[in-house]
């Protein structure tokens, strides 16, 4: 009959009082553990998704050194573990620093069966949900929009636009800083179409000389110039029935701009040294940190061209205006990278993360990968610090409203940071704002934060 009961891990060295929780406790499948080594083997045995223990664990019955190394343990073989602590009445800072070292709530001694079950029954319910969310996650994994992290709401009303602009065969101008993740959308929106099994072909303006670029997006024939030994296929052909990705369209020469011109209106090119006017099918979609009206006006771009390319334009708003995201996208390449690096147990300081939410990532997301990935590299303890990041501190600044928009506006910010500071732990973001963790769920519901 256990086999149907989920493991429940009790660690107690008093046998009375592991008796006296098991028996109260007997809609699970309980396990007991009266120290660190058994209660380990146990965990390595059955990963129960849901323990209780008591800190002062032997060899160390009166303190809480034991139970602090046993927590850690647990934790580093299962950090999705829920851990609740039992403590005396007397011993609320060891149960606070526990939280902090990620136990998942903590419950007093003598305890009271009730009160102790729904706890537990709560703890199941969350470890259940997780497992479920990271089960959807891993199912849309492959998915187009997989890259894009974030809880903004201009966000994901983006992906939303992206998503209603992928089946089409409107050209999509992609707007917005360095390091924005134009690249990422415009792969979107080639996965999300129905050229999707075709080629994906991306060349930077920017970053070829404007004497090979012609050559580059439009291939040439044998003998064209000195060293045409063959002819070749430019970019623009090779991506014949999928999409063309220009990034950095801003940069792209005059000349270069009448042909391409050419091409969006006839949709034929011609090989440099070629005669043959070629039949191309592709989707164009383009992208540049520059703003084209302006470069329009001043002479510089075809304007016939712009409105030709911005058939449906969508503006990437910067990292410093994502709401909540900086922390988010902290904790997301922190564990990337800790993963790739072979780093375990890091986690960032409290002035790490008020530095990374007030620092303003002029490089964007670009930039927030580096700096992760240099600070999991640099950082000497547990912990990433500060200085670790090698980034300087700069004050936020607050836009006022009305009244009621005020509060609303700050309730919404509260809460999204502090889910990203902890990186979405419920338990901990509630101990945050200093609310109870219904009262929590409450406010997530009626600013719509899931």
């Amino acid at each position: 009959m256990s086999q149907s009961k989920s493991h429940l891990l009790i660690i107690e060295d008093d046998p009375g009082l592991q008796k006296q929780l098991k028996w109260s406790l007997d809609e699970y499948d309980v396990l007991t553990a009266g120290d660190r080594e058994a209660a380990l083997a146990m965990v390595r045995r059955h990963e129960p998704p849901v323990i209780t223990m008591d800190l002062g664990l032997p060899p160390d019955p009166d303190g809480a050194s034991e139970g602090f190394a046993t927590l850690q343990a647990i934790l580093s073989l299962t950090p999705d573990a829920k851990v609740i602590v039992l403590t005396g009445n007397q011993d609320r800072a060891n149960a606070v620093k526990a939280i902090g070292l990620g136990a998942y709530d903590f419950h007093h001694k003598p305890f009271d069966p009730e009160m102790l079950g729904l706890v537990i029954k709560r703890a199941f319910y969350l470890h259940a949900l997780q497992k479920e969310n990271r089960k959807m996650m891993q199912t849309g994994a492959d998915s187009p929009l997989a890259g894009v992290i974030s809880r903004d709401p201009g966000m994901q009303k983006l992906c939303r636009s992206i998503e209603k602009v992928a089946p089409t065969s409107a050209s999509v101008m992609l707007l917005g800083e360095s390091g924005t993740g134009k690249e990422v959308l415009a792969r979107a929106l080639h996965q999300m179409s129905p050229r999707a099994e075709k080629r994906f072909v991306a060349i930077n303006c920017a970053a070829i000389p404007e004497n090979l670029l012609e050559s580059e997006l439009f291939g040439y024939e044998k003998g064209a110039f000195t060293g045409a030994a063959k002819t070749t296929l430019g970019k623009i052909e090779t991506a014949n029935g999928g999409t063309f990705f220009l990034d950095e369209v801003g940069d792209l020469p005059m000349a270069l701009q009448a042909k391409l011109l050419r091409f969006l209106q006839e949709r034929v090119i011609e090989r440099v040294g070629g005669r043959e006017e070629i039949a191309v099918d592709v989707r164009i979609v383009c992208a540049t940190h520059q703003n084209l009206k302006e470069l329009a006006t001043a002479g510089r771009f075809r304007e016939d061209l712009y409105y030709r390319l911005s058939e449906i334009v969508i503006n990437i708003p910067p990292l410093r205006n994502r709401i909540g995201d900086a922390a988010l996208l902290a904790h997301h390449f922190k564990n990337k990278f800790c993963a790739q690096e072979n780093r375990s147990s890091l986690h960032f300081s409290e002035d790490a993360i008020k530095l990374i939410e007030s620092y303003p990532w002029p490089g964007n997301v670009r930039e927030m990968e580096n700096c992760i990935k240099r600070a999991i590299i640099m950082a000497d303890g547990p912990q990433i610090v500060g200085e670790d990041l090698g980034i300087g501190d700069s004050p936020a600044t607050d836009e006022f409203m009305n009244l009621r928009q005020v509060r609303d506006e700050a309730e919404y910010k509260a809460i999204v940071k502090a889910l990203a500071r902890v990186d979405g732990n419920i338990v901990r973001a509630a101990e945050l704002l200093g609310v109870s963790r219904p009262t929590l769920y409450d406010l997530m519901s009626r600013h719509g934060i899931k």
